[in-house]
């Protein structure tokens, strides 16, 4: 999964995490609030009684009678003032049950003692229960529809922040690492951006592609050098010993040393040509402009390996159904990648064993060519290892020289082919070439 998406999921999870949380928590919430707000309502209208006892006298509201009590046309609000006992101090506020006019409310009640001139008067500012809890629906669904509001746009915010700040990492990702292939030929240049870490990452890629570019030219310039290099020895020691077989005097056992020499040469001047192959190939100095059918080029290697075939009565069938043109090619090379594939397909196969050769289209709507044979197979830890030079397979007792499919990977390379091997010990293996859609 992209960060993006991982930063967008969290920031949607713990919003809603709050969302809920805040769901949950919204009825004792808004029960906290409308209590503390009519607490405070019972508290002003006690303050207002007492100013106008102050300044109108408490006759204002007693008007020659021992008490005095009003209510609200639906009973919602009273008030009560009458006289109380001299120790009496009381300030509180409760619920408690009225009756008015025979109907038994329950109202939140304020209770307040005060003194008027020589006498303790006591107080009473009821509100009912009913008239409070009215508006808590109506409250809850409010806060909850700004908050959900709230969210969304702290949301909305989020992702446009989110998607600013890693814009960078982006393109970071798709100049130093995606369709990259190396050799990393042009310089990418840095990435501008103003968070220190994206610019140490993009920095820190620039420095590794260009050490690994020098360390690559390095190793292919190397290669080119001693391969083109030892052709020259080789040539001479080979002329020198076939001279020396021209010499009839010369024993028997030394003519078996001298032979055997030669054998060694000739795998040395083999190995030579192999690199120099690869290294030119690596230096692309191979011209990709022929158009070719697959079919066609597999004949021409069936033709100069048939006789292998027959050595070790092997079976093989090509059952290519897709006609397809392959443009862009160098055909000497593809003729190097089926020899090697198709010859290691004969030299690891069992006797009268199998070689199948198909093609078909990949999900991707690519086409792919698949080379499956009977063989002895390669052991599953050396899968990860085939294509390296000079890398044996355990399950080989005839390994050569360890550069066959070194070659053919640095052709598919050139060609932009994909390889992908699968093999079962004792079972056989198959190798298969994606080609470019084109």
């Amino acid at each position: 999964m992209k960060l993006s998406s991982k930063l967008i999921l969290f920031m949607t999870s713990s919003k809603l995490a709050v969302v809920l949380l805040f769901v949950f928590s919204l009825p004792f919430l808004v029960n906290q609030i409308v209590s503390e707000y009519t607490n405070y309502s019972l508290r002003t209208q006690q303050n207002k009684v007492i100013d106008v006892v102050q300044k109108n006298g408490i006759d204002h509201y007693l008007q020659g009678d021992e008490s005095y009590g009003s209510y609200t046309m639906l009973k919602e609000e009273y008030i009560a003032l009458e006289p109380a006992a001299k120790d009496v101090r009381i300030d509180t506020i409760k619920t408690a049950q009225r009756i008015v006019e025979r109907d038994t409310l329950t109202y939140k009640i304020l209770i307040h003692t005060f003194k008027y001139g020589q006498k303790n008067y006591l107080l009473e500012i009821g509100k009912t229960l009913s008239s409070i809890n009215q508006y808590n629906k109506t409250l809850q669904k409010t806060a909850l529809y700004v908050l959900m509001g709230l969210i969304a746009l702290t949301l909305l915010f989020d992702l446009i922040f989110t998607r600013i700040l890693i814009r960078p990492l982006g393109r970071i990702i798709k100049s130093k690492l995606i369709n990259r292939k190396f050799p990393f030929k042009d310089h990418s240049p840095p990435v501008p951006t103003s968070t220190q870490d994206f610019k140490y990452l993009d920095e820190s890629l620039i420095r590794l592609m260009d050490q690994i570019n020098e360390a690559f030219e390095k190793e292919r310039e190397f290669t080119a050098n001693a391969s083109h290099e030892l052709m020259t020895p080789i040539s001479i020691l080979q002329n020198k010993m076939e001279n020396l077989l021209g010499d009839e005097n010369l024993p028997e056992s030394a003519v078996l040393k001298i032979i055997e020499m030669m054998k060694t040469l000739s795998r040395l001047k083999k190995i030579s040509n192999s690199l120099l192959l690869i290294s030119r190939i690596e230096n692309q100095q191979f011209v990709k402009s022929a158009s070719i059918k697959p079919s066609d080029i597999i004949h021409e290697v069936l033709e100069e390996i048939n006789h292998r075939l027959l050595d070790q009565e092997i079976e093989l069938k090509v059952a290519l159904k897709i006609d397809r043109l392959l443009p862009n090619v160098n055909q000497d090379l593809l003729f190097q990648l089926f020899y090697n594939l198709i010859n290691n397909a004969i030299k690891y196969n069992v006797y009268q064993g199998s070689i199948l050769i198909t093609d078909e289209i990949t999900p991707e709507k690519k086409y792919s060519i698949l080379i499956r044979d009977t063989g002895i197979g390669i052991a599953d830890e050396d899968l990860d290892f085939i294509f390296d030079r000079f890398r044996k397979a355990n399950l080989s007792e005839n390994v050569g020289y360890g550069l066959g499919l070194s070659i053919v990977k640095s052709i598919a390379l050139y060609h932009d082919i994909e390889i992908h091997v699968s093999s079962k010990a004792h079972e056989g293996s198959t190798f298969t070439l994606i080609f470019p859609d084109k």
